[in-house]
């Protein structure tokens, strides 16, 4: 007969708008044991499973702590209340995480403070009761002063299913899978699982339980603001649908989002393991993926399951059109499914396909051993140039207005490049090599028309190294000490390392920034060595930048870039990802404009 052998959740922590879905093990009627479900629908053997979900209503109410929504909050900001930020924001855990969040959390008051145009007395009366007086009501240890939205209607008939000990449980799902609601922030849920004979309708055998912690909400980062570079108002200009409405401009998003094989506990054991699930992960990365609006999108380390089954379905309901790259496996020796590649993804009611081309460094490798290595070194070259690294280059027709195109009519074409390079700090001109093999391509395709160009990506290289000189610079220098590394001599001649495309970094735009208010605290970003932010990448072990996106100086021109992230957005004494964030990378954003062409007189 079928039995639950075991029953548990892979998080205890349930968070607003993440999917739960318990690992139910079932033994079936031939003795087989798997966690294949047994719905009504189709029942094996006479029987069936069925679930049900349970929200634990206590009598008294609680709050969740803003900055670590795992534990229950026992201080509340009299500040935020009286600056009517929203109240989830108002709660701490102990003083001790209020003072270490003050420094963010401030910029939650002048930003309230701004926005209703308070005068200097009423900001300092806020901003100073921290220092003078702690400025925080203590919450009694057993309740808290927040009225959560509580007992609004589920989706199914609330059932009374137990009253005890000022306990009351409302039934709230009857399905495998649930996903908590703001209705159940700061409340326990119950899961139930047991097998009924499809004939009575009625259990068979022992109700199966599970408890979670309290749900929380989803943290929820300060949102990143468009920045002009050109003198233009860019956060007016975003129209109702958050488009750019701007003739002729459109918008580039390049972002890293850690693939899920490679977020482990073990790697990143300084944030909570409900954080680093994917359930919750995924639908983070959506939110803010979607919330920026960008006309093209281009992410790395996007897992070829994940594109198939959620970014590509996800994007498609926000009108993309998705394209996708999957690293080849010669050097992968794990699941095919879950082999990350480059996905890119286009607005449909701005841009259509034109072209696409897939780049393949293992295919380029084996053509350059086959041409420039003796055969005794053949066998280890490739050892050192295979790493399954690939790009994707696509070939999109602008159908935005182009008025500021001084042929009207004239296809407006735009090629995108994505890319992700070797991480592998040790192979230091196989990053060069690859960089090199890139740009040449893009060469090609250029010579073709006058086609502006965009090259995203995580390349894992720092300002100043050669690969990046090489995108910057179009050439390496000669005594560059990367150049240093080249076991198989694939680097030499050194003159052959240059290209003729006029890339410039987006980024290197907040450095020609004229002086204005509010322009230094991006330029404080920035490395003034190297005009590239200060990080893009930032773990416990390594914090710089790794991504870029470069475009050709002839034909674009940058209006605005997303605004970068600094230490004070980063919570004191954390590293990515967090609760917040949730990949290591940040994500970049740039706004272009077409530069009208000119024609020979």
């Amino acid at each position: 007969m079928l039995s639950v052998l075991r029953v548990h959740l892979p998080s205890d922590i349930p968070i607003v708008g993440c999917e739960l879905t318990p690992y139910v093990l079932l033994r079936r009627p031939d003795k087989s044991v798997n966690t294949e479900d047994v719905p009504e629908s189709a029942p094996l053997d006479g029987h069936f499973m069925r679930y049900k979900w349970y929200r634990i209503q206590s009598d008294r109410k609680v709050a969740i702590c803003s900055v670590h929504p795992s534990e229950q909050a026992t201080l509340q900001c009299l500040g935020c209340v009286k600056a009517k930020i929203l109240v989830a924001k108002s709660y701490h855990c102990s003083p001790k995480c209020f003072s270490d969040a003050w420094q963010q959390h401030r910029v939650l008051h002048e930003r309230a403070a701004s926005a209703v145009n308070e005068n200097g007395a009423e900001e300092e009366e806020l901003f100073g009761r921290f220092n003078s007086t702690g400025s925080n009501a203590s919450l009694p240890s057993s309740q808290s002063s927040l009225s959560l939205a509580n007992g609004a209607t589920p989706v199914y008939p609330v059932a009374v299913a137990q009253r005890s000990g000022g306990e009351t449980w409302f039934e709230v799902g009857r399905s495998k899978t649930y996903t908590p609601t703001a209705d159940d922030i700061g409340h326990v849920l119950k899961f139930e699982c047991v097998v009924v004979d499809a004939e009575t309708n009625q259990p068979v055998g022992h109700v199966n339980t599970i408890l979670t912690s309290r749900v929380i909400p989803a943290p929820s980062p300060s949102p990143r603001r468009l920045i002009s570079v050109s003198g233009v108002d860019v956060m007016g200009s975003l129209d109702s649908d958050g488009c750019i409405s701007s003739t002729g401009t459109f918008t580039v998003l390049s972002y890293n989002i850690l693939s899920d094989v490679y977020a482990t506990n073990e790697i990143y054991s300084y944030c909570p393991s409900w954080a680093l699930s994917w359930p919750y992960r995924r639908q983070n990365l959506l939110r803010e993926i979607v919330g920026y609006r960008a006309d093209i999108v281009c992410l790395q380390e996007v897992q070829s399951d994940h594109f198939e089954e959620f970014f590509a379905p996800e994007l498609d309901k926000h009108g993309y059109q998705a394209l996708f790259k999957r690293k080849t496996a010669e050097v992968f020796s794990g699941n095919i499914l879950t082999i990350d590649g480059c996905a890119t993804f286009f607005r449909r009611d701005r841009f259509s396909q034109v072209k696409k081309y897939e780049v393949e460094f293992n295919k380029a490798a084996q053509s350059l051993t086959e041409a420039v290595v003796p055969s005794a070194q053949k066998k280890t070259a490739l050892g050192r140039l295979v790493k399954d690294n690939v790009a994707l280059i696509v070939v999109l027709e602008a159908k935005f207005g182009n008025q500021v195109i001084d042929n009207p009519g004239k296809r407006q074409l735009v090629c995108v490049a994505n890319t992700h390079v070797v991480v592998h700090q040790d192979l230091k001109d196989v990053k060069l090599w690859q960089v090199h093999t890139l740009l040449k391509g893009l060469e090609k395709i250029a010579a073709s028309a006058k086609i502006p160009m965009l090259v995203c990506g995580d390349f894992n290289t720092v300002p100043g190294s050669a690969p990046h000189a090489l995108l910057a610079m179009g050439k390496v220098d000669p005594m560059h000490p990367d150049l240093a590394v080249d076991p198989l001599g694939i680097l030499r001649p050194v003159s052959k390392l240059a290209h003729q495309l006029p890339l410039v970094s987006a980024y290197s735009s907040f450095a020609r920034m004229a002086v204005g208010i509010g322009l230094e605290q991006h330029r404080r970003r920035m490395d003034p060595t190297t005009n590239e932010p200060l990080f893009t990448n930032c773990t416990r072990d390594f914090i710089g930048t790794l991504d870029y996106i470069f475009y050709s100086a002839d034909t674009l021109t940058v209006e605005s870039l997303l605004e970068l992230l600094d230490e004070d957005s980063l919570r004191k004494d954390t590293a990515l990802p967090s609760p917040e964030w949730s990949s290591d990378h940040v994500a970049l954003l740039a706004e272009f404009r077409c530069m009208p062409k000119t024609t020979k007189r």
